[in-house]
């Protein structure tokens, strides 16, 4: 843990930067995050989920690590196991995402890629170009921000719902 004092208002603070945030202040910071939030008619929505895919024999050939926030699915992380990429389970793992979110209410499925990871593979999946920030210190590190629009008649997902049914 590193601290520092900060001085505002002829008030001391101190910052701590922690590995792991302790289970009172992320309760408390989440109740009004929340609460911010519903004031404001949205739903943070958030869920973190994990896609594994297996083989016959149980064995992990796959897996997709993402999560919801409000109308929008977030990808952290794809990792197909070495022997098995370039044969379509990466694909599979995308469209297994894409299927069970659609007709949901959510907008999109997003993510980011640095310029190493494969970013034409989810060019090639559907997926496309936001923006690119560009690392000119080191290229493999500039990162492709991708994006997936759902064709949802009406986005239900991330708004609060009114006691009458209507939002």
């Amino acid at each position: 843990m590193e601290c520092t004092k900060a001085h505002m208002n002829n008030k001391c603070h101190t910052l701590e930067f922690v590995d792991t945030l302790p289970e009172e202040v992320e309760e408390k910071m989440r109740k009004d995050l929340v609460e911010y939030e519903n004031n404001h008619g949205i739903d943070v929505n958030y869920k973190r989920f994990t896609i594994i895919l297996r083989d016959e024999k149980r064995e992990v050939l796959g897996v997709l690590n993402a999560f919801t926030a409000f109308s929008e699915v977030f990808i952290d992380d794809m990792w197909v196991y070495k022997p098995f990429r370039g044969k379509g389970y990466g694909e599979k793992l995308l469209q297994a995402l894409e299927n069970h979110f659609k007709g949901k209410g959510f907008n999109n499925i997003n993510l980011v890629k640095s310029a190493f990871s494969a970013p034409g593979f989810y060019k090639k999946c559907g997926f496309t170009v936001e923006f690119v920030r560009e690392n000119k210190k080191n290229p493999k590190l500039t990162k492709t921000f991708f994006i997936k629009y759902f064709d949802e008649e009406i986005q239900t997902q991330g708004i609060l719902k009114k006691e009458n049914g209507c939002s």
